[in-house]
């Protein structure tokens, strides 16, 4: 006999929960174009996949099977999406994502679109195609209301056009992570990839203190222990962990160096 729905407990994305009990959460960044890799690490025990379509060749064909591979897997499947655009957060959505990842995110206006982007009307603009999505996350409430509940919302700033306004940013309803691109704001201020410079460092601590002060958990990019536990005590609870390629060679190297054997050295490479 099926339960009336009142009597169902309703899953609740475990990232999400993760963040409202304000614990630390960290994601596999996919850069390779293969299902089978997603699934791997979807089942290591990170808390989610940062499925990469910004700075990687994934099409949205592929992206589709790695959220299909996560099926009875840990890791919930995110897609950071080329351009903060309805479009583009609606075809990740449909593909069965449930969170995305908005680039470029530099104005309040730009918050909102992405907020209203993972919602159907009448909290948001998402348009309805439940049919993909459902058969990934089928759910008794309907998907729709199940999408609503669960899917996240992540902007990153990486302007420093976007230091501005960030107050507003932080505070738009239905963000639910402010992520800090390290590298791009770097570049952005003009000190090309340094992290060293006041500035800089003035930068990262007034978006932790806005995020903040908006209940806002505040993410950035983390590849070692020491970092993560450096940027935990700054403030940090969300990291883009190392991408596939990166763990890979990390323990490559890790079983070579007992061996005493090294890479290619660049050295040696070919200037072009």
């Amino acid at each position: 006999m099926t339960l009336p729905l009142a009597a169902q407990e309703l899953w609740e994305n475990p990232v999400k929960k993760l963040i409202r009990e304000g614990k630390p959460v960290i994601g596999a960044t996919v850069t390779v174009a293969s299902a089978d890799v997603a699934a791997s690490l979807a089942n290591m025990g990170f808390d989610f996949l940062w499925i990469e379509m910004e700075h990687s060749p994934i099409t949205l064909e592929t992206a589709r099977n790695m959220v299909l591979a996560t099926r009875g897997l840990k890791a919930v499947p995110f897609i950071r999406v080329p351009v903060n655009e309805l479009w583009t957060a609606k075809r990740a959505l449909d593909a069965g994502a449930l969170g995305v990842v908005f680039p470029f995110t530099s104005t309040p206006e730009l918050a909102k679109q992405a907020a209203d982007s993972t919602k159907y009307p009448p909290n948001g603009r998402r348009g309805s195609g439940p049919g993909l999505p459902s058969l990934r996350w089928p759910a008794p409430e309907g998907y729709a209301d199940f999408a609503d509940r669960n899917a996240v919302t992540i902007i990153i700033i990486e302007e420093v056009r976007a230091l501005d306004r960030i107050d507003e940013i932080t505070a738009t309803k239905g963000v639910d992570v402010i992520f800090i691109g390290t590298n791009d704001l770097s570049y952005s201020m003009g000190f090309r990839g340094k992290t060293d410079n006041p500035a800089y460092q003035a930068a990262l601590k007034k978006i932790v203190a806005s995020a903040k002060k908006n209940g806002k958990p505040v993410g950035r990019p983390a590849g070692t222990p020491e970092q993560i536990k450096q940027y935990m005590d700054e403030g940090f609870t969300f990291f883009q962990g190392p991408s596939d390629l990166v763990l890979m060679r990390t323990g490559a190297e890790a079983l070579l160096k007992s061996l005493g054997k090294t890479g290619f050295d660049s050295k040696d490479k070919p200037l072009y």
